[in-house]
């Protein structure tokens, strides 16, 4: 049984924390309030994550410090960089590896399926705060200071998530209501599993093969928002909803009070045009495969129905 420390009880640090648990491990699962799911192999622990001493004396003894954090969207600028150096410091000093979990704003808008081969090109502050987390990483690693890796997903779908198939989607579709997307509802794009990136995750910490690179989340193919909302739909065993877009001119409104919504012209590219990712590299090295979209989606639902 080793030691493997999870920061963040999000709903990628809960399926990590809970995947490592079942299998005998002991992990120590960090948060600001000391939340995350009950089982006897977790022990949670409430700390600041920005806190170097505190993550190393946390790591201490383990083999793998999992970056699971999500600070507040609209305040990533601000709140990621402290997280990011304490989390490089704390793997150097209690000599763990160093796996983070990010996404792909650090690629910018592209041109067909997005491989790990990409420069680094992010269009606004949070693509940026990202690419500067890995490029770090990768130095510290390059200098011989830490042993580090990055898996990267597209938007999540899974139970907890409040995503684009999440909060703002499901129970409404399960009440039978039209359902408002971000435009546009007709553009190819991928979806990836929480529990696949937890899987990818725990594999790379653990495979020095994976260090000192990035992995794409094995992923299902792309699809639209429509067609995965139908999809939805249909594994509830409901008829189809009506699915709309958000008009640029209420995505303003709404965004004068939610902070959330504020932020996402950053990224709307990501909806605009078809956004792709090619998983790969991940599949062939390590053996993984991503989960049945059908089962992902039946999870959702169940998840969603037994909190009704």
């Amino acid at each position: 049984m080793a030691k493997h420390v999870v920061v963040g009880a999000g709903p990628v640090g809960t399926a990590t924390a809970r995947l490592l648990a079942e299998r005998g491990e002991q992990v120590v699962l960090v948060t600001r309030s000391g939340s995350g799911p009950e089982h006897p192999a977790i022990t949670r622990v409430a700390a600041d994550a920005s806190s170097s001493d505190r993550l190393t004396a946390l790591a201490d003894g383990g083999v793998a410090l999992y970056n699971c954090a999500n600070p507040q969207y609209h305040r990533w600028p601000t709140d990621w960089p402290p997280i990011a150096h304490a989390l490089i410091t704390a793997a150097e000093r209690s000599n763990v590896v160093l796996a983070t979990v990010s996404n792909l704003y650090a690629y910018g808008p592209v041109t067909g399926p997005m491989t790990e081969d990409l420069p680094l090109a992010p269009l606004g502050p949070k693509g940026r705060v990202r690419a500067q987390m890995w490029r770090d990483a990768l130095a510290a690693h390059d200098a011989g200071h830490i042993r580090a890796t990055e898996i990267r997903g597209s938007d999540y779908v899974g139970n907890g998530v409040s995503g684009h198939l999440g909060d703002r989607v499901v129970p409404r579709l399960l009440r039978g209501r039209d359902v408002t997307v971000v435009k546009s509802a007709d553009t190819t794009h991928t979806w990836t599993a929480i529990d696949d990136v937890a899987r990818l995750l725990v594999t790379a910490a653990a495979d020095e093969r994976a260090w000192g690179r990035p992995w794409h989340v094995p992923s299902n193919p792309p699809r639209t928002q429509r067609e995965a909302i139908d999809d939805l739909s249909r594994v509830a065993g409901l008829h189809p909803v009506k699915v709309k877009e958000y008009s640029p001119l209420l995505l303003r409104a709404i965004g004068v009070v939610n902070p959330v919504m504020r932020e996402l012209p950053e990224v709307a590219y990501q909806f605009e045009q078809p956004f792709v990712l090619d998983s790969t590299a991940a599949q062939e090295t390590f053996g993984l495969v991503p989960t049945p979209w059908e089962a992902v989606l039946a999870d959702v639902i169940n998840w969603y129905r037994s909190r009704a």
